[in-house]
C-alpha cells in the first residue's frame, strides 16, 4: 500500500497561522510515502510568500511532488508575469516543472497548468500530454497513475465548465489510452471527488481529486481541509481531514475499486 498527503493552495501572504504547526504535526503522524501539493503556494509570487512556503516545504517529509498554480504567477508586475513567470518560483520552490515520483506500485507526475495569459484558469499542452504518456504507456496495469496538476479536471455540482483545465478533452482522450488512473487538484478550494465519465471515453472511469485550501483564509464555505489518499491497486480510499480547532480530523471516508470499466466508487 502507498499514502500519499495531498495538499493545495497554501497561498501564503493569506494563511491561517494557527494551522501550520498542527498540519505539519499531522502529516509527519502519517508518515506518507509522498506529499503531492497541487499548486497556489502564494497569494501574490513574492518574495517573501515564496520564502514562507520553502520554510513551510522544508518541515514536511520528502519526498514531495509540488507543481505551481496561477496565484505562484506575479499578477501586478507585468514584465514578470509575461517574461519571467516562474522565476520565483524555480528559485525558491523548484525548477523542476513536470516532477515525477515512482515505485512498484505508483507512478505520479506533476504537470504545470498556469499560464501567463490567463489570471485565473490554466492549461494543458500536447507535449505536456506526451510526455505523461511516455512514462505512462510504459507501465503495468498494476502500477497506479496519478497526475498533479493545479487545475481540475473535473468540478463539483453547480461549478462553470470554464474551471475546467484548458484542453482538458484532449489530454483525457491521449492519456485514457494509457490506463491514468487518479487525478489530483485544486483551485477552487472545494473538496471533491468525481470521475472522468463527462469525457464519455468507452470503458475508461478514472478518480478526480480536488483539494481544499489547506491553510488559506479565503476558505468559501469550506472548512480548510487536505486529503489523504490509500492506495493498494485494485484499491484506493480518500480521507478528508478538517480543520476542527485544534486539529485536523477525519471527516469522510471514500473508498473505490477499480474494474472493467474503470474505477467506481464502492
Amino acid at each position: 500500500m502507498r499514502t500519499i498527503v495531498h495538499l493545495s493552495d497554501l497561498h501564503f501572504g493569506r494563511v491561517n497561522p494557527l494551522l501550520l504547526d498542527p498540519l505539519i504535526t499531522v502529516v509527519r503522524e502519517v508518515e506518507p510515502d509522498l506529499v503531492a501539493i497541487s499548486g497556489d503556494l502564494t497569494q501574490r509570487a513574492r518574495t517573501y510568500q515564496f520564502q514562507q512556503a520553502r520554510a513551510f516545504l522544508d518541515a514536511l517529509p520528502k519526498p514531495r511532488i509540488v507543481v505551481p498554480g496561477n496565484h505562484d504567477i506575479p499578477l501586478h508586475n507585468v514584465f514578470a508575469r509575461f517574461l519571467e513567470p516562474l522565476t520565483k518560483y524555480k528559485r525558491y520552490i523548484t525548477d523542476d516543472l513536470q516532477p515525477v515520483y515512482e515505485d512498484k506500485e505508483v507512478a505520479v507526475v506533476g504537470v504545470n497548468t498556469a499560464r501567463s495569459l490567463v489570471f485565473k484558469g490554466g492549461r494543458i499542452n500536447e507535449t505536456q500530454v506526451s510526455r505523461l504518456r511516455d512514462k505512462f504507456c510504459s507501465l503495468g496495469n498494476g502500477v497506479v497513475k496519478v497526475v498533479v496538476t493545479h487545475h481540475p479536471f473535473d468540478l463539483p455540482e453547480g461549478h462553470d465548465e470554464r474551471d475546467l483545465v484548458g484542453r482538458a478533452k484532449m489530454a483525457m482522450t491521449g492519456l485514457a489510452e494509457c490506463g491514468a488512473d487518479l487525478f489530483l487538484a485544486g483551485h477552487l478550494h472545494i473538496s471533491h471527488t468525481g470521475h472522468t465519465k463527462r469525457y464519455n471515453i468507452h470503458g475508461y472511469s478514472a478518480l478526480v481529486v480536488q483539494a481544499g485550501t489547506a491553510t488559506s483564509t479565503r476558505e468559501r464555505g469550506e472548512a480548510n481541509s487536505f486529503n489523504l489518499l490509500r492506495i493498494a491497486y485494485p484499491a484506493i480510499t480518500v480521507e478528508k481531514h478538517v480543520w476542527n480547532a485544534p486539529a485536523f480530523v477525519v471527516s469522510t471516508v471514500e473508498q473505490f475499486k477499480h474494474t472493467a470499466e474503470g474505477w467506481s466508487r464502492v
